[in-house]
């Protein structure tokens, strides 16, 4: 019989044993039928059959015999193998007992408690990790599960799959197969278009044993190309799928191809018909062209696509869109109109960027006779618009968020309703939600209300003519705090000021008063315990053309910081007003952070000088997966036969924000800053969305939701409903004092929280589906987001190459240290092996990378001039190379000015080191030391 593959797959041998007489089959047979050869694939065959045993998908009738369980009358649990159930084989039992069945019971119980389901984290090298959402493993084990290449079983990355999971080895580590995927997460996917050539060509990729059209997967992690069959690959035309769309900047493009191969080394959305199993590829047809990858507007298309991000409304959305929009403020009843507060005729304003197109707030600050200050903060009411249950109702939800690209945005709601009838445009009547906050000298807020309401705002502010307005304001020469924000005025700040109070007389008074009150606001933060980084993020900026000319540094000033600081404040009084109600309601939650993180951050900070300052405590021990790696590494090459490192983690650490806040306080301006500042909010856990209140770790805020932006993230218009329904069930709209010497939840404090009763307008099991789904599409949208960012980047830097720079040190690992360019927010790998003129090696003790003879370090922090190397497009990195001749500058932050010399002087550097080119010289050196070391 002719060979076949292994492994195979498991409903492969439970039809083949099905097949076979009696419904059994011996070791012996399974070998022959399967054309085994060698001692790996019977040992393969072994190990599956044992695993399936386990999971009660095969008995084991004797030693070296397997069958098919038979159910029992009713249908329900597998029958006990039995004489009479397989004649002609005895079946060994016991006469004191059940005998083999017991056993055979015992390891399907232990089978199913080592089935964990979760998400697969595909490595592109082929293996993979799943992080388990529920461990119902006896061994108690945590941490992620390796996969290796083998058993990935067809599935995809991003994939709910079930894992078989192994016993655990003996350091802690966890392992498995993967049994099944639960649901598939790729759909469709999205890659370079190649023809079928002769010999199995295809473009610039070879690829062995495929003979027809393929696709390549632009995300490596996905696996191999997807086979698109001869008719498949052609796109089916717009009335067919409604749904799809093909964008606009690639449909006007109008690009040059070749006649005979037209899709060839185009980007691709394909639809998978047959997902990959055993020996076989995906296999999908193509639905969209989106254009050449560097093609303008096409890297959006792509990235849209890639992380499946809703991006075309339906026409039916639309039309309800249209519909919902026409019913304005004047088309309110009278019994409507009664519930809510009319705050038209007040100087409102909102506040927002200059190329805002929404705007969901509005801001009113006044002083009150009794010394304090008034705060009203008037949010957009989009939760009359958008009705439980409606079509608009499921695409918000779908979407979960709006998405922000530097060049274009993908909105949660139709512009109908986003840009048009929810957005609180100046001289237009619109219905808001409200936070009314009474709030003192010291920034606590003694009291505040909420109300529906109804605004008509008197202009319409950019955060570039308010800050000109608090440059130039009175405040600054009479309030301590506000001289050492505020820059001297320059005379445009005072033209505008003046410009402004022509138009509105009593507006640049109430932007002095805006800031006074924001500063007392954040001293009360401060107090109370929250982190700022204030890290800076990176700005694309283009030009008329579309192309990309710089990316610069975001600016934060007070125009922007007061905004937030009402923001936050209206957040935590509608958080702490729902928990009051004792309703299940929707919470933006920040827990505290992992001990193991926190150890790790303690580590690396103490290489500065610094630390959180949390003491010695009890604590227990545990290994790495990087030290577990790098112990086995070593042990195969036999270098080192030493057990992995261990490191010490203290029981529970009663870590606070206070900590956090006042390291950052204290290396403010020092050369450390960037580096640390990075690091300790990686340290630190991602905010998520949940339906019980764990408080807001960052915010040192005991009750914190997301109640000012429906617009654009859909649990805000969950809280809109939730508030709303709770006002016109009379509840009181008047909430308790919130002040910043209240209890918090983290460090050990005593907290009490409110009886939360499941009888409020939402079930508990509802908001946690919702929390959840919003968490997935705000990290959705995030990585989309950071993604394009990144293809800007590279298509930034594709003339710069052989141009040098100077960039800190960012992070070091065994396979080099990755850098980011100073002042230009772009950070690049310098491999370990591209060092030359010593022997490098990675030190894992205090994670540098070392010279064996020159003693030469390189660690965090430390400012290098780097020379960019290549470019790597597939997977968006940039490699740089040591600039010949440079040696790293320790105990150093901020790279002194000159962000890049340019590539005339990094040619006379070159000449300086010899003539030749940097490449040419390099690449000798390493071939000469290489030659030595073998």
């Amino acid at each position: 019989m002719a060979r076949s593959p292994y492994p195979r797959s498991d409903r492969d041998l439970i039809s083949r044993i099905g097949r076979s007489a009696g419904g059994r089959a011996g070791y012996k047979q399974l070998i022959r039928e399967l054309g085994l050869g060698g001692g790996r694939e019977r040992r393969l065959l072994l190990e599956q059959l044992t695993r399936m045993v386990a999971r009660g998908e095969l008995l084991r009738v004797d030693q070296e015999m397997w069958a098919v369980p038979r159910p029992d009358p009713d249908g329900t649990t597998p029958a006990r193998p039995t004489g009479e159930a397989y004649p002609g084989r005895k079946v060994r039992t016991s006469r004191s007992g059940p005998g083999m069945w017991a056993g055979f019971e015992e390891t399907q119980r232990s089978g199913r408690d080592r089935l964990v389901s979760g998400r697969l984290d595909l490595h592109r090298d082929g293996f993979g990790f799943v992080r388990a959402e529920k461990d119902s493993g006896a061994s108690g084990a945590t941490g992620d599960i390796f996969i290796p290449p083998n058993e990935i079983n067809g599935a995809m990355q991003g994939d709910q799959v079930l894992v078989d999971e192994a016993p655990p080895a003996r350091d802690g580590r966890r392992s498995g197969r993967i049994a099944r995927v639960l649901t598939r997460r790729n759909p469709t996917i999205v890659g370079i278009f190649r023809y079928a050539r002769a010999g199995g060509r295809r473009g610039n990729w070879d690829t062995p044993g495929i003979h027809e059209n393929v696709v390549h997967p632009i995300d490596e992690r996905l696996g191999g190309p997807i086979v698109i069959p001869a008719g498949a690959e052609v796109v089916t035309h717009a009335e067919d799928s409604p749904h799809r769309t093909l964008g606009d900047e690639a449909r006007a493009a109008g690009w040059e191809t070749d006649s005979r191969w037209p899709l060839e080394g185009l980007a691709v959305d394909v639809e998978v018909t047959a997902f990959p199993s055993a020996g076989k590829p995906a296999r999908g047809r193509v639905i969209e062209v989106l254009g050449p990858p560097d093609a303008f507007g096409v890297d959006v298309e792509i990235v849209i696509r890639k992380h499946h991000i809703p991006h075309t409304f339906p026409a039916h959305v639309l039309a309800e869109a249209r519909e919902r929009a026409e019913y304005g403020p004047g088309t309110l009843d009278p019994e409507e109109q009664e519930l809510r507060e009319d705050f038209r005729g007040l100087p409102i304003v909102t506040i927002d960027g200059e190329t805002a197109r929404d705007f969901d707030d509005a801001v009113l600050v006044r002083p009150l006779a009794n010394g304090h200050t008034e705060l009203q903060v008037h949010i957009a009411d989009v939760s009359d618009y958008v009705l439980v249950g409606s079509l608009l109702d499921t695409e918000a939800r779908m979407r979960g968020t709006s998405v922000y690209f530097p060049d274009r945005a993908v909105p949660m709601l139709p512009h109908e309703l986003s840009s048009g009838m929810c957005s609180l445009l100046p001289n237009e009547d619109r219905l808001v939600l409200s936070c009314i906050m009474e709030i003192d000298a010291r920034g606590d807020i003694v009291a505040y209300r909420l109300a529906e309401g109804i605004i008509r705002s008197v202009r319409r502010c950019t955060y570039t003519t308010v800050q000109h307005c608090l440059n130039a304001g009175e405040l600054r020469g009479s309030h301590e705090h506000a001289q050492r924000v505020i820059p001297e005025p320059s005379a445009e700040d005072l033209a505008e000021r003046e410009r402004i109070g022509l138009e509105h007389p009593y507006l640049p008074a109430a932007f002095d008063a805006m800031l006074e009150l924001a500063l007392r606001l954040n001293a009360k933060r401060v107090r109370r315990g929250s982190i700022d980084f204030d890290l800076p993020e990176p700005i694309v900026q283009f030009d008329p053309d579309g192309n990309m000319k710089a990316i610069v540094r975001s600016e934060r000033g007070w125009s922007h910081r007061l905004i937030e600081e009402f923001m936050l404040s209206a957040n935590e009084c509608v958080a702490h007003w729902l928990e009051a109600q004792g309703i299940p309601s929707i919470y933006r939650i920040h827990e505290t952070p992992d001990p193991k993180r926190v150890v790790e951050f303690e580590e690396t900070a103490s290489q500065f000088g610094q630390s959180l300052g949390i003491g010695n405590l009890p604590v227990k021990k545990f290994t790495m997966k990087s030290d577990r790696r790098e112990s086995r590494s070593n042990s195969a090459r036999g270098r080192d036969t030493r057990a992995p490192q261990q490191h010490e983690v203290p029981e529970a650490i009663p870590v606070t924000p206070q900590m956090y806040q006042k390291l950052v306080r204290r290396i403010s301006g020092h050369a450390e800053e960037r580096i640390l500042a990075y690091l300790m909010l990686r340290s630190l856990k991602q905010a998520r969305y949940a339906e019980k209140n764990e408080g807001h770790f960052a915010l040192a805020s005991p009750a914190y939701t997301h109640f000012t932006s429906p617009i654009r993230r859909y649990p805000d218009l969950i809280v809109h409903r939730l508030l709303r329904a709770m006002l016109r069930s009379d509840a009181d709209p008047e909430g308790a004092p919130i002040l910043g010497s209240e209890p918090q939840p983290w460090g050990g404090k005593s907290f009490e929280k409110p009886r939360i009763e499941d009888n409020g307008p939402m079930s508990v099991q509802e908001l946690e589906d919702i929390a959840s789904e919003s968490s997935q599409s705000e990290r959705r949208a995030a990585d989309a987001e950071r993604e394009l960012i990144e293809w800007k980047k590279m298509k930034f830097m594709a003339d710069k190459i052989g141009d040098d720079f100077q960039a800190v040190i960012l992070s070091v690992t065994k396979y080099g240290f990755f850098v980011e360019l100073h002042e230009m927010f772009i950070e690049g790998l310098v491999p370990i092996t591209s060092l030359v003129g010593d022997h490098y090696t990675f030190r894992d003790t205090d994670r540098t990378i070392v010279g064996a003879r020159t003693g030469h370090v390189f660690d965090l922090g430390q400012r290098v001039e780097v020379v960019l190397d290549r470019i790597d497009r597939q997977q968006r990195r940039l490699q740089f190379a040591l600039l010949p001749g440079t040696e790293p500058i320790a105990n150093t932050g901020a790279p002194a000015p000159g962000m890049r010399r340019g590539k005339s002087e990094a040619k006379k550097a070159k000449s300086a080191s010899g003539g030749k080119s940097r490449k040419t010289k390099d690449r000798t050196a390493k071939k000469k030391g290489s030659r030595k070391k073998r």
